[in-house]
Parts: C-alpha cells; structure tokens; sequence
C-alpha cells in the first residue's frame, strides 16, 4: 500500500487586522491610537424595582387566624326570610330521590322523595333559639347539594369547636373521616340502637311535616329517647353508622338524642329565684375566649359553606350563561385561596378591603368574616349582583345562629369605573381585589389609574400583573405609574379557582412610593454617570 505523504503544517496567515498593526511602528511619542491607553466606558448597573431578579416569590403565609373579638350578644333566631336546607331541596325535589331506608320494614315510605311528607330531621345551632331543618334525601346528580354531608360537615364543627372536653364526652367522639358521600354496601342493615318499645319511629317521622321553629321546641317532647344509654362508640359514631348503612330510623334516633343534648348544653337550668337573670348559653360563651386567635377556620368555612349552598348552588346553571372571552365571563377564587389572600395581605379589623368585580359576593364576605374588616364589593353583571344581595341577608342570619359576628358588608349593582364610591373608598382602601384573568386589556388599563388614589402601603392582588414582576426600569418606564407597586408573584394550587383544575400565579401589588422616589433618584443618578463618562472619551 503507497504510503500516504503528510501534509505540511502551515502557519495561517494573520488576519488583516493583526498584520495592519504588527507592521506600525509603536515607539514612545507616536500619535498612534494603539499607543493610547484604552479607557472603558461605563454603563450604568441594571436598576430593578426589586432587589432580586424577576422570579416566584415564595413568602411564607402565616396560618394563624386573624385576632379579633367574634362574640355576639344577640340571639341565633333566624327570623323570616331564612333560606333553610329545607326550603332549597324542596323547590328542587325533582333533583333528589332517597337515601335512607327502615330495615326492619322494606316497605316503610317515609324515606322517599314527597312533595309535602318528606323525611327531615332538625339540628340545633350553637345560638340560642337557632336551628335548621335538613331534608334527608341525595341529590340524583352526586355534584349537585348534598343535604346529608352538609348536615354532617356541620355537626362536627359545632362538637369540635363549641363544646367543652366533658361536653364531647357526652355525645362521643369525633369520626375520623365523613362517611355521608360514601357508596353504602349492600350487606345486610344493622341498627345501633335497640329498637324502643311503641312507635318511636313512626313519632320521629311524624316530626318531618313541622315547621322549623315548631321543630325546635318539639324537641322537648323527645325527653324519653335520653333514658336509653348511649350506643357503643357514641352518638357521632351512630349518626356515621346509620349514613353508612343507610339507616334511617337509627340516623333519626341518633341526630334526636344528640340535638337533645345540644339543648341541655344551650339552656342551663334556670335559678330558683325568679329575680335572677337566666344562665347563659355555654356554646355561646365558647366565643368569647377565641379572641386571641380569632374565628376557627372551620367554623369559618362552614358559614361560607352554607351560604353559598343555599344561596348560590341553585342557580350555577344562569351564572354561566355569558359570552366567552370578554370580561364579563364569571370565574370563582375557592375559599382556600381567599383565606391565603387575607393572610398574606394582613387585614384586620380595622382594615377596608374592596373586590373589583365581586361577583356573588363571597369573597367580600368571607374577608369580613375571618378578618372583621370592611368589605365593600361591585358587580356589573345584574344576575350575580343579585344572587350576592341575597346572599348576604342569609350570611347575616347564618352568623347570628353560629354567635359570631363579621365585619361590615356593602355591596353595589354597578360599573367599577364609573361609579362615584369606588373612588372615594379607593382612597381609603387597604387592599383591593381584581379577578382579572380573564378580563379585557382596555378594562385592566382602564382601572390602572384609579390606583393612583391608592394610600401608602395599599395592597392590590390580582390574577394578571398590572405591573411587572421586578421589572427593569429604564428610560421609557421610569415614569410609568406601575412603578409605584412592588410586586410579588405568589403561586395558587390545584383546586384554588373556579375555571381550571391547575395550579397559577396571583400577584400581590403594594404601593411603594418612597421605594419609588428612591428608584428614580438612583436611576437619575446612573443616567448622569454614564452620561460624563461618555463626554470624557
């Protein structure tokens, strides 16, 4: 095989540039720039409205209530106009069929769906003179109100939060898990309690057709049904049981044996001296010593639970009835999410918070619940304006039956930029809401001037920035009014709003005008820098 003959390494020729100055000469005294020594130019440091570059904030959310005074002197009466579960599954009692059965007579009907004798049971609320009637019957649809899980939800709260350690003790433990949306098996019906001599049943069934305050003193009439001990593992544990198994006459006895305890906790006996003021209710007296750490959670998100049950669920159907894509697409933060935002932004009692689009209200009234602030909320829309109306006179009755009280709420029908009391409150406010996802860009630069009325330190949280996270600033935006917000992005989880299954962002603005005046004199000073360094060169 001929060998293969090596190429020769050649030295690359020098680029033009090289070769120009290699052959000038570089002696002292010579005019030649490359004799000059170089001098860099100085460019003025990046200046961001934060310190950090644009990311996620992560800040640590505080998961302690908010401290306020939450007791009320007032009774729980409901009065007129209460929206009862009663009254909401049986103007949709096409939408429900039945759930319980009596085991011992397959042929008992008083557990089936009835325009008039429907199976009902009462529950009394922790407020004097406050109690409510829930239909027993499931929904067909399993997303539509379920009255059963809800009047359990509720059960639990009070036990947890109202009674003293002895008073539990009386009506058993707390279940570990909530068993009302549970598939029943099909093995055969067991009852908890021993089935009492004569027609007890028949006699808590008969109690179904009462009105709701006739309920609430038929009760008394029950007295007997507490001479039998109570079942193995207690009353909670009964009512988990009969749900479970789809019991209906233990369901009754358990929830008549508990609701009678719940009434020997409310009204102590009376003093034998007639002169005497009567004793106060307990559960509500509870209230008071939640001062220091403010409204349970719970019992918060029960309140807003059952409002928005009654008040809202009926009507989800006409609330989505809009135009997609336009700013008028209705879209909910879920009350996990509206609790993480009053955290985060601090309000307190003597705070104002405003909800820009607030929809059927829930926010508005959930920020004056867990905070005791000030919440004022307006809605364009006419069908959501209407729904939040009513639902904040049942929030006020619902309050009442739970003894706490809540901040004050105002509501408005109207156009956020237009009207006359978005202005003065703005003013005034502490922090403002924007839902904002889907709004329209000409709406969001719309409301971005009306921000500047905003006080020092006012918060706003919005769904879409109306400023940049840690943006640059630069020439062209050193003047832009965005620039009095520092801003955060903060992540929500999966489950957090209404239009999607994913997690987001929201984002928190807060007016920062001496950060501003200090960003501004720092960039005038950058600029006049780079300007001087230039005219040397």
């Amino acid at each position: 095989m001929p060998k293969v003959a090596k190429k020769q390494r050649v030295t690359p020729p020098l680029e033009p540039s090289r070769k120009k100055s290699a052959s000038k000469s570089t002696t002292p005294g010579s005019r030649s720039s490359s004799a000059r020594p170089q001098t860099s130019v100085s460019t003025p440091e990046p200046i961001y409205r934060n310190s950090r570059s644009r990311s996620v904030s992560v800040h640590p959310i505080p998961d302690t209530p908010v401290s306020r005074e939450c007791w009320i002197a007032e009774s729980g009466a409901p009065g007129p106009g209460f929206l009862s579960c009663e009254d909401v599954v049986k103007n949709l009692m096409k939408g429900y069929k039945s759930y319980f059965r009596n085991p011992d007579n397959l042929n008992d009907t008083s557990f089936d769906p009835h325009a008039t004798d429907y199976p009902a049971v009462v529950l009394e609320y922790p407020n004097s003179e406050a109690c409510e009637r829930f239909i027993l019957l499931t929904p067909k649809d399993k997303d539509h109100y379920n009255p059963i899980m809800c009047l359990e939800k509720t059960l639990h709260v009070i036990v947890e939060h109202y009674l003293t350690p002895e008073q539990r003790e009386l009506v058993g433990p707390l279940p570990t898990d909530i068993l009302a949306d549970v598939t029943p098996p099909s093995s055969p019906l067991l009852s908890a309690f021993p089935s009492p001599a004569g027609s007890t049943t028949s006699t808590l069934t008969s109690l179904s057709s009462s009105t709701n305050s006739s309920l609430c003193s038929s009760l008394t009439s029950l007295s007997s049904l507490s001479d039998s001990p109570p079942p193995p593992g207690g009353y909670l544990r009964a009512v988990q049981r009969a749900i479970h198994r789809q019991d209906g006459p233990t369901f009754l006895k358990a929830m008549y044996h508990i609701n009678d305890l719940f009434r020997s906790f409310k009204y102590p006996p009376l003093s034998p001296d007639p002169f005497d003021e009567p004793p106060p209710n307990p559960l509500k007296e509870v209230v008071k010593t939640w001062t220091p750490d403010g409204l349970p959670k719970k019992v918060m998100t029960r309140i807003i639970d059952e409002c928005y049950q009654r008040c809202v669920g009926p009507h989800v159907q006409s609330l989505r009835q809009y135009t997609a894509f336009t700013s008028e697409v209705y879209g909910e933060l879920m009350p996990s999410l509206v609790s993480e935002i009053v955290l985060a932004t601090g309000l307190k009692p003597d705070s104002l918070f405003m909800d820009l689009g607030s929809g059927v209200g829930s926010i508005a009234m959930q920020a004056s619940l867990q905070s005791g602030c000030k919440s004022y909320g307006i809605e364009l829309m006419p069908q959501p304006a209407r729904i939040a109306r009513e639902q904040l006179e049942q929030f006020k009755i619902r309050c009442r039956m739970w003894g706490v009280s809540a901040g004050e709420v105002e509501l408005e029908e109207g156009d956020m930029l237009k009207s006359q009391r978005v202005d003065e409150l703005l003013k005034e406010a502490d922090v403002v809401l924007v839902n904002n996802k889907v709004f329209e860009e000409s709406l969001n630069e719309a409301l971005r001037p009306k921000f500047l009325d905003l006080k020092e330190g006012a918060i706003v949280v919005s769904l879409k920035e109306f400023a940049p996270v840690d943006s640059r600033v630069t020439e062209r935006n050193v003047d832009d009014m965005s620039t009095i917000f520092k801003v955060h992005a903060m992540k929500y989880h999966s489950g957090s709003v209404s239009w999607g299954s994913g997690g987001g962002l929201y984002y928190i603005h807060r007016v920062d005008r001496e950060g501003y005046a200090e960003l501004v004199k720092n960039f005038h000073t950058s600029r006049s820098s780079s300007r001087t360094a230039r005219s040397r060169r």
